[in-house]
């Protein structure tokens, strides 16, 4: 397991509710191997969103021989080993050996270790230490007259804050994604400051305004002056809500990065709009598939991997307001994983 203490007491984002089914499902988070599984794999698997969730997780080792118990199977409200069919309950203690008689005791260690995780805005979400904060609020999955669709998840062969700050990073919108976010003659970024909140301990960091010109902002092909305010949520999750100057059209997205392990990190992406409901989800899922993917190769190649929290070791701008407080922001929070 990575040893970062900070990011073992935040919350990520390991997977989709509903890729989690009948079966147990191993996913990585921070380098360590973990197993989630249901007790009751119907009715809770079809919900979209659940804040009292059935959903389980452990580490996925069997305390007997080290086995993965991500290949066994759940039976009678059990997840059984597939080696030797030890049954550990939802507290993570083996309540049965098969190979010893009922009237043996189980030892005291015969236990799987226990993780924290949850479910909301349909995916799910884990926390390998004692939680510290909630789950990011992402505000437009309950606000009246927004839909709101998953995007990717994305693997990249990247750090996790790299990742957060290219899509922080408003003045590359023109290069990178030329003819869809931006066009090089409207380059130029209007002044903006960046805004510290505390609420209930909890950090985040807010913009001003930032109105960009962008020819086609969704895949629909209309032009559009977008107002953008952007959001940190938390070290590895950012926000940002766009509105059309001349309609109240508004385009809201929330990305979190979650690192798998050293220099690869899984992208999960919220979208949300209050317009276009006739339009095909697909329509704008694809449309962010070849903005990730024109990303993706900007991140990646990116030295030194390590984003550089001493503000000295590569050239700042007024335009970089954003990514400076955000660089700020992790060296303050004590964040260790994907940063030099």
């Amino acid at each position: 397991m990575i040893d970062d203490k900070v990011l073992l007491s935040h919350w990520h984002v390991v997977g989709l509710s509903s890729d989690l089914g009948d079966e147990p499902l191993q996913v990585e988070l921070l380098g360590e191997k973990v197993v989630l599984w249901r007790k009751d794999t119907q009715e809770q698997a079809q919900k979209e969103e659940q804040q009292d969730t059935d959903i389980l997780a452990f580490r996925d080792l069997c305390i007997h021989r080290g086995t993965a118990l991500s290949l066994g199977k759940i039976e009678d409200g059990c997840l059984v080993c597939p080696y030797h069919g030890w049954r550990y309950d939802s507290s993570g203690q083996c309540v049965h050996i098969p190979a010893q008689g009922d009237q043996q005791n189980i030892p005291e260690k015969a236990r799987a270790h226990p993780y924290a995780a949850t479910e909301r805005y349909g995916l799910i979400w884990l926390c390998l230490g004692e939680p510290v904060n909630d789950i990011p609020h992402y505000p437009e999955f309950e606000e009246a007259g927004f839909k709101t669709i998953h995007c990717g998840p994305y693997t990249i062969n990247a750090q996790a804050p790299r990742v957060i700050e290219n899509f922080l990073d408003v003045s590359h919108l023109m290069w990178v994604h030329e003819g869809l976010l931006g066009v090089p003659s409207h380059a130029e970024i209007p002044e903006y400051h960046v805004h510290e909140q505390v609420d209930n301990n909890s950090t985040t960091l807010v913009t001003d305004t930032i109105r960009i010109f962008q020819p086609d902002p969704d895949g629909r092909g209309k032009v559009v002056n977008n107002d953008y305010i952007y959001s940190v949520l938390s070290p590895m999750t950012a926000h940002f809500r766009k509105t059309d100057s001349t309609s109240p059209d508004i385009f809201a997205m929330m990305l979190q990065t979650s690192p798998v392990a050293d220099g690869k990190t899984k992208a999960y992406i919220l979208l949300s709009r209050n317009y276009a409901f006739e339009t095909e989800d697909a329509t704008f899922q694809a449309f962010q598939d070849k903005v990730f993917s024109q990303d993706e190769v900007i991140v990646q190649s990116q030295r030194p991997e390590l984003l550089p929290l001493d503000l000295r070791e590569e050239l700042h701008l007024m335009s970089d307001r954003l990514a400076i407080a955000y660089r700020r922001y992790l060296e303050k929070q004590g964040v260790k994983t994907g940063v030099a």
